[in-house]
């Protein structure tokens, strides 16, 4: 059980890579004026969502602050600080939450690349909570 473990941090990286992705292309809507591909229709527009008050925090892109933190949790994966990457896992995701609600309850559009990162740091969530009570890890 342990062996299946010990490639966790690997796994955590590996997503919060696709995170670092994902995120960096939000950040290119929130910068970008042209029609983007992912506005698809009144329901699913990333530029609505890029381009709303909600898109910075303190003049910082949301989508910035995201590529960071991914970077931030594949390091800590990489350094096996599992209690540090699930408690900012933790704070990640409930971020994202609240960032989905303003999407669903705010401003009623969706953005396929926020949808996307708050699967992926949902998949991150689990896996850090197995990493961390699922046993014990070989070096």
């Amino acid at each position: 059980m342990a062996g299946r473990f010990s490639t966790m941090r690997y796994w955590i990286t590996l997503l919060a890579l696709a995170g670092v992705v994902v995120a960096g292309l939000a950040l290119r809507v929130h910068y970008s004026t042209e029609t983007e591909a992912c506005s698809i229709n009144e329901k699913w527009d990333c530029g609505i969502v890029n381009h709303s008050p909600y898109a910075e925090l303190y003049h910082v892109p949301v989508a910035a602050i995201g590529m960071a933190g991914y970077l931030g949790l594949g390091g800590l994966a990489l350094a096996r600080r599992k209690r540090l990457v699930l408690a900012a896992t933790v704070a990640g995701l409930g971020f994202s939450l609240y960032l989905t609600h303003i999407e669903k309850d705010v401003l009623l559009v969706w953005c396929v690349y926020c949808v996307t990162s708050l699967g992926i740091i949902s998949v991150i969530a689990l896996s850090a909570a197995g990493w961390q009570f699922g046993g014990r890890e070989k070096v």
